[in-house]
């Protein structure tokens, strides 16, 4: 059978004559050829009556057009190929070297008002010129269109070019400056609005995920809240039963004691169901007593101890601002005459990463008798205010901070 076709033996393209082989090779530097009984396909849209030679081209043309029926004439269109290359006469040569020297390539001209407006766009030059040119210099919105239909075209970005001779006034637009005016402005007014609800949209989502992460941060400080009541609520009950515990060990020693006691003196081992009813009463007689308030040891030693827990994970800082509390108070209690061991200026760089930057430590001071004045930027403690016995108990408390190294942790 004789071919209908020569086929590209780099790409698979499939050409119809000698002459779209020559310009394939010239385009894409391709030799290998073969004669191919394989036609090439030839849909024609049934809409405008473009022709399409491959599926691509006319899944593109729907894409653009919206057109999707295609008729397939490629049985009619095949016909053998023939593999000669056509003979050009000596008078058609000469014709075409006339017709190449006179004919000039040009730009086409187009309406410069229109030019500007597709500039002032965005559109390059080349791009806007070669929408109005094929649009006609119809009008803005044609060549908006033209562009829009236009866009994967290879050389969509080439300035086009026009044989002098074929060269005429560049229509004028149809549409009045009016129109013209009113159109660019619905341009504009529609890219407005379509920026418009696309920042209104944006500041929704941003509006949403800013709730979104303040309900999160909520949450977690409300976890974080939870877990240091549990962790206060153990550690009290840590307290309580080491308390009962100690409480326990010093009643039986008490109990040897006396049975050691009873022992030396020959007496007989007193019966425990003798001193037991004994119990009950002592438990109500306790219970009956009233709470004792917290002392100014207790609540320096429960300050030191929250200062402590506050900043567990830096047990170096914590020691360092116990032994500068303990300077402080020993300063006082070895010169209570001198003003500047009395006066801490809160701003200090030194105090404050020292004691200052420590939730707790100013609070210590206070407890010793220091109190805040002249805006809350010095810590003063009045001559007549100085307690020794207070600040003995501070030095104390701190001293056992230091050298206790369980101090804290339960």
């Amino acid at each position: 059978m004789a071919g209908v076709s020569l086929k590209c033996g780099d790409c698979g393209a499939l050409l119809r004559s000698v002459e779209e082989a020559q310009e394939h090779a010239e385009l894409t530097s391709h030799s290998n050829f073969a004669e191919s009984t394989e036609a090439v396909l030839n849909l024609v849209c049934s809409t405008c009556g473009k022709p399409c030679r491959s599926k691509t081209e006319s899944d593109l043309h729907t894409k653009r057009t919206g057109h999707t029926e295609f008729v397939d004439k490629t049985a009619d269109a095949a016909k053998p190929i023939s593999l000669e290359v056509p003979k050009v006469t000596a008078s058609e040569s000469e014709d075409v070297a006339a017709a190449s020297q006179t004919e000039e390539m040009v730009v086409p001209e187009v309406d410069k008002n229109l030019l500007q407006e597709l500039e002032g766009m965005g559109f390059s030059k080349e791009r806007a010129t070669r929408a109005l040119h094929y649009s006609g210099n119809a009008s803005l919105e044609a060549a908006v269109n033209w562009v829009v239909e236009h866009e994967n075209d290879m050389d969509i970005d080439e300035m086009p070019l026009v044989p002098v001779n074929s060269k005429v006034e560049a229509p004028k637009p149809s549409l009045t400056p009016e129109q013209l005016k009113a159109k660019q402005h619905e341009l504009r007014e529609k890219a407005r609005k379509k920026k418009e609800e696309e920042d209104k949209r944006m500041e929704r989502e941003r509006e949403k995920e800013r709730i979104r992460v303040g309900k999160e941060l909520l949450e977690a400080k409300r976890i974080e809240e939870e877990n240091e009541r549990k962790r206060i609520l153990a550690l009290r009950k840590a307290e309580k039963e080491e308390e009962k515990r100690a409480r326990e060990r010093i009643r039986q020693k008490l109990e040897e004691d006396k049975a050691e006691r009873r022992r030396k003196l020959g007496l007989p081992p007193e019966d425990p169901s003798t001193t037991k009813p004994s119990a009950p009463v002592v438990e109500e007689k306790k219970m009956s007593l009233p709470v004792r308030p917290a002392t100014k040891a207790e609540q320096m030693r429960e300050c030191l101890r929250s200062l402590k827990q506050n900043h567990k994970e830096d047990d170096a800082k914590v020691k360092r601002a116990f032994q500068t509390l303990l300077t402080f108070v020993g300063n006082v209690v070895k010169n209570p005459d001198e003003e500047k061991f009395r006066k801490i200026r809160l701003t200090n760089q030194s105090f404050q990463e020292r004691v200052g930057s420590l939730r707790g430590g100013t609070q210590f001071l206070e407890l010793c008798g220091f109190e805040k004045m002249e805006g809350g930027e010095f810590l003063f403690l009045a001559r007549d205010k100085v307690d020794m016995a207070v600040l003995h108990s501070a030095g104390s408390e701190l001293d056992s901070a230091i050298k206790n190294p369980f101090f804290g942790v339960l």
